[in-house]
Order: structure tokens, then sequence, then C-alpha cells
């Protein structure tokens, strides 16, 4: 949370306008810096990032079959069978743990039009490869970006990559507007088409421009992202501290953090290990939620066994990487010395 100061200046002027949503000038103005500080070109500021992936769906026209990561957050798949679109399956790479690129072409079939893959924990994937290959079947890409705000490839942001890609704001993540997602895309005439599908498809008081949906943030949304954008820096940097820390104190454990892309920066969205078995993550797990410290299975169970409304598929990496992971505490006001305890913790239980 920004200084509360700072955020009721802002409440203020929103009392006085009396514009609380629709696209205020807050919402306007957050849009304009975002583009700024991101990089891009063309952006959209929506209600989460959820929507995000629905209107991307949308709006590029995806009906039949997409492929995807089973190792995400729900919201990646969920979108997908939303959308009346089949969600197919392609196994993660065990180092990475992002979706296997090698795999994708034997998932391709005369019903796909489409790639959705999800920069886990904000590693970006293998875009250059993903390109090809969408290149050589005509496929369409899209991005779940929701972990990789400030993530950049080959010196340019992440969100570039793909026809779309997708960002949430969630009041979990890096950067966030308490609830918020975001669309970018290089295209002109997308940004065109989403602008209006993000306000029911309105294009004046009394004409549509076609579908549409309740896709706007409030104004109060904004000026959390507002204020919150001035402290980036400030929480990015402060996590990096915190994770070398992690780094330097677990060099014993008998686990691994995932590969990062090597032409990419950290943006230190999140502390993931994979364990070496199921059993020393339980154990790890319980003794700290004894001490009050509290760890996420992200992302368990694997999507490919959990969701009731999907054909289960056979996805042997991301199972056993599911049972194996688990992300530690990582937030600015985290201190070093609890830091060391989280590891003291850790490490005993291991070594006993």
């Amino acid at each position: 949370m920004p200084p509360i100061e700072e955020y009721k200046n802002l409440i203020d002027g929103i009392w006085q306008r009396q514009w609380i949503t629709n696209m205020g000038p807050l919402a306007s103005e957050l849009e304009m810096r975002l583009k700024d500080h991101l990089g891009v070109n063309h952006l959209l500021y929506v209600t989460n990032g959820t929507v995000a992936i629905q209107m991307a769906i949308k709006t590029l026209g995806i009906t039949g079959e997409i492929i995807t990561t089973p190792f995400s957050f729900v919201a990646t798949t969920s979108s997908i069978v939303w959308e009346g679109c089949t969600p197919v399956f392609v196994d993660i790479d065990a180092k990475t743990l992002n979706i296997d690129v090698s795999k994708i072409e034997a998932a391709i079939t005369n019903n796909t039009q489409a790639i959705l893959a999800t920069h886990v924990y904000g590693n970006p994937c293998d875009v250059v490869a993903i390109e090809k290959i969408a290149e050589k079947h005509s496929l369409k890409v899209i991005y779940d970006g929701a972990h990789a705000f400030g993530v950049e490839v080959n010196g340019k942001s992440i969100f570039e990559y793909g026809d779309i890609s997708t960002c949430s704001l969630h009041a979990t993540k890096l950067y966030h507007s308490i609830e918020g997602g975001l669309i970018i895309t290089k295209s002109p005439d997308l940004l065109k088409k989403m602008a209006f599908s993000r306000n029911f498809g309105i294009s004046g008081f009394d004409s549509f421009a076609g579908l549409g949906i309740n896709g706007k943030n409030s104004e109060f949304h904004a000026a959390m992202g507002l204020v919150n954008l001035n402290y980036v820096k400030h929480i990015s940097d402060r996590r990096k501290e915190l994770v070398n820390r992690y780094n330097s104190k677990l060099s014993n454990l008998k686990s691994y953090r995932p590969l990062w892309h090597s032409k990419s920066n950290d943006n230190y969205a999140y502390y993931a290990i994979v364990l070496e078995s199921e059993d020393l993550l339980l154990k790890i797990k319980a003794t700290l939620d004894s001490n009050e410290i509290f760890t996420r299975r992200y992302f368990y169970p694997s999507l490919t066994s959990a969701l009731p409304y999907i054909t289960p598929q056979n996805m042997p990496v991301t199972d056993d990487i599911a049972k194996r992971v688990l992300c530690l505490p990582l937030y600015p006001e985290l201190t070093i010395e609890e830091v060391d305890l989280i590891v003291r913790l850790m490490l005993r239980i291991q070594n006993n």
C-alpha cells in the first residue's frame, strides 16, 4: 500500500469532479503513464487480467482450439473455455517452467487457431521460437503476462511480443491498482476494436461498433495505480535485495530456481523454488505454517487434473513440478532478519 496521504489527494479530486468511472481523467492518465513506463505504443487499462484475456480471444476471432500451458493460474484456461474455445495443453519445460516450445507443433491440428502462453512468474517464454511456429502455421499468439510487469526481452517490453499481450494489476502483483488489467498490442486496428469492446461496443451516443463487454475500470482503482507507479523502482529494488538474500542462504537447500530467460531482466515478482520431493515441500510448508510464515503452492494442483470442465490430459512434467514448487514470502516490508529466519527453519527440516 502506498502512503495514504498521496492516495487521499487523488481521491479528493474524484470527489470534486464526481466522475468515478467510464474512463475518467485518472484512468486516462494511468494509460498514458503506463505506456511511457513500459515503452509500448498501444495499451488499454481494463477491469482485470482475466477480462483482458477474454477480450483478446474475442478480438482475434478465435473459436477453435488454443494451445496453452497447464502450469498457470486457472484464469488462463478458464478464459479459453469461457469464450467457447478448446484448450489443448502442451507440457512445460522442467527448467524454465514455461510451455515447452519443442512440443507445440505436435499438438497442432486442423482446428488449432492460436497459442496462449504464460510467462510463468514473469519469466519470458521463448517468444522467438513461438513466433516462428505461429507464422509457419498461421496461428494467432496471445501472451498471459500477468506476472511480467516491467520485464523486457532483447531490450524491449515483453508485452510487445505476440498479437496481444495481457497483464494483471491485481493487489497480489508486483505493481497493482487493487483490481486491474492491461491489454497491449502492436496493432492500431486491434487496439481500436478493443477500445470499443471495453465499453459494450459503444462507438457514440446512439451507435455501436460491434460486440462489447463491460471491461472498464474505476477512478478509485486508477488512483491507486497512479500512486503505486511512483514506487515501482523502490519495490523492485527492495525485492531484488530479498531475492539475493534468499539465493545466498538457500544454496544448500535440495531445490532449484526456475531458469530465467537469458536475454531478459528479472522483475522479482515471485520467489519460487522447486524442491527435491513433495514430501520435503510438505514438511517445510507445515513448519513455516506453524510459525505463521505463509507460503503458496503456486501453481498447484496442475490444471490437467483439477478442472471439472476439461478432459484430463497426461502432462508428466507439469504434474511433477506442480507437486514440488513453492513460493516463499516476498514483499518490500519483509526484513532481512525475517528472510534469515525462514531459511533457518527450512534448512533445519531438510537436515533433520
